[in-house]
Formats: structure tokens, sequence, C-alpha cells
């Protein structure tokens, strides 16, 4: 079995994107990442200052715009309209989830596409599912950079993605379809899941259910990929596979922390990067 290890190779990118950083600095351009927050969640707001530490790492300018939990969508919506016409901010994101009186679409349409660094955008979706050049959602993304690094040949792959959602699921799948995997996906109404999971050579699950997939849902030499982080009664972390006993049955796996989670901040800073380029 081997650790598929995000933690470091997400240090690894966030070192070379400090050196273009470094670059774009020496032509008196400083990479701008506008982030827009909304309440007090507090899981968000951990989200939001890794981010935030992550940009001053590799020098990217990075302002993080802190609303009330009641603020009216127009005010949000203004925001949004003055980040995409400010030169000085290259990507925006909107931290989800947001509060229920808001209209999420209406929100992220909002953003301008080119500085859609979260890759939410109706315009990014489409053009990824084309397979054609766009801003990806930053966990599959991340993902399938985990898959490049372990040279892990996704080609004819049956691939079960568990978990739906228009973050990571969809586009997981749109970027597998796109490597040439046949994918399965899976969700809430999914009727007997330990059927899909057996018969796939790769599991990628992020749910937020913890320990949800178990040693006899997983064929010999899987390769496992966690997306799922939960707090257990204990205050330990954890991730949807039970990991100790899944572990013994796979190939590769990604590990809780460590895994997934750093490489979704790496790729946040690669968009806006990307989106600095542009």
């Amino acid at each position: 079995m081997i650790l598929l290890n995000g933690k470091k190779l997400a240090l690894e990118i966030q070192s070379e994107i400090k050196k273009e950083v470094d670059l774009f600095k020496q032509a008196s351009i400083t990479p701008g990442l506008a982030v827009i927050m909304i309440g007090d969640d507090a899981a968000s707001q951990v989200y939001v200052r890794k981010k935030a530490e992550a940009c001053k790492e590799v020098g990217i300018y990075s302002v993080v715009h802190e609303m009330p939990e009641n603020i009216k969508e127009e005010t949000i919506l203004n925001t949004i309209k003055l980040m995409n016409e400010n030169s000085n901010i290259n990507g925006i994101l909107v931290q989800l989830p947001l509060p229920s009186h808001i209209n999420q679409t209406k929100i992220l349409e909002a953003i301008d596409p080119k500085k859609d660094v979260d890759g939410f955008h109706p315009f990014n979706i489409g053009r990824l599912v084309l397979n054609l050049d766009s801003f990806v959602p930053c966990t599959p993304l991340g993902i399938m950079k985990i898959f490049e690094e372990y040279k892990i040949n996704l080609e004819g792959k049956n691939v079960c993605i568990v978990g739906a959602s228009n973050i990571v699921g969809k586009p997981m799948l749109a970027l597998l379809l796109n490597a040439n995997a046949t994918v399965d996906i899976c969700h809430i109404y999914t009727k007997n899941l330990k059927n899909h999971t057996k018969r796939a050579d790769i599991v990628i699950i992020g749910v937020g259910k913890a320990g949800l997939i178990t040693e006899d849902m997983v064929k010999d030499d899987a390769i496992v990929i966690d997306i799922g982080i939960n707090r257990l009664e204990n205050g330990k972390i954890s991730g949807d596979v039970d990991f100790e006993n899944v572990s013994k049955k796979c190939s590769y796996i990604t590990p809780v922390p460590g895994g997934v989670g750093p490489m979704t901040i790496a790729m946040l800073l690669s968009n806006t990067l990307k989106a600095t380029k542009l």
C-alpha cells in the first residue's frame, strides 16, 4: 500500500508557484485574490484562513470581504462587480455554503469567468465538460494532479465516484471522462452502494460521512481517494473511509488529513496564477 501524500506534493507545487509569482513581481505585477465570506460558519473560517496563509507564503496578495449572515444579496453582487472591475484582483471566490436567503447560482454567475478561480461558473463548467481549457474546481483538479504525480493511468479504469455535488462529484466526472476512464457516479439515492464500489478500480468519495466506505466495499488493490473531512467525538479528524481496515486492501490511498485537502489549496493558488497570466 502506497500513501498518496498530497501534503508533500502541494508544498512542491506551491514552491513552483512562488517562483512564478516572484517573476511577476519583478515586472511590477502582484497576483491578487479576493475572497467573499458570509456569516460565521466555523469550517468556512478555517478554510478562508488557510487560503489567506497560503497566499501569503507564495506572495499572492489576498483580501477577505467578511459579511454578516443577514447581508443583502444586492450588497454581495455589488462587491463582486467591484472586484470584477478591479485590475489588481485576478481571482475571485465566494466561500460556500451561503445563507439560505442568498441565491447561490445568481452569486456565482456574477463572477467574471476569467476571474472564476473556483471554477464554479457555468461558463467554465461547460468548457470543462467539452474538454476545453477552463478554470477547473480545485478539489477535482488536485486529485488529477495526484494521479499524475503517482503515474496512475486512468485510461480504461473503472472509477466509482461517491457524491454528486456541483463542487466535486460532477466536475470530477467530467475530468475522468476526459481522461478516458469509465465512470460510475453514486449519490444519496443510489441503491446498494457496495455493488458499485466493489467493482471499481478507483473509488473517490466525498460526502461527509465518517467511515462510510468499509473494507468489504472495495476490491483488492483498489485505489481510494478520500475527500471527506469529519471531526469525530474524540476531536480527531477522519475521512469518509475506514482508513485502518480499507488501507490493508489498497494499492494506493489518500490519508486524512494530508491527502486531498492541501492539494485543494494548492490548486486555488495555481488557478489564481493562471488568471493573472490571462
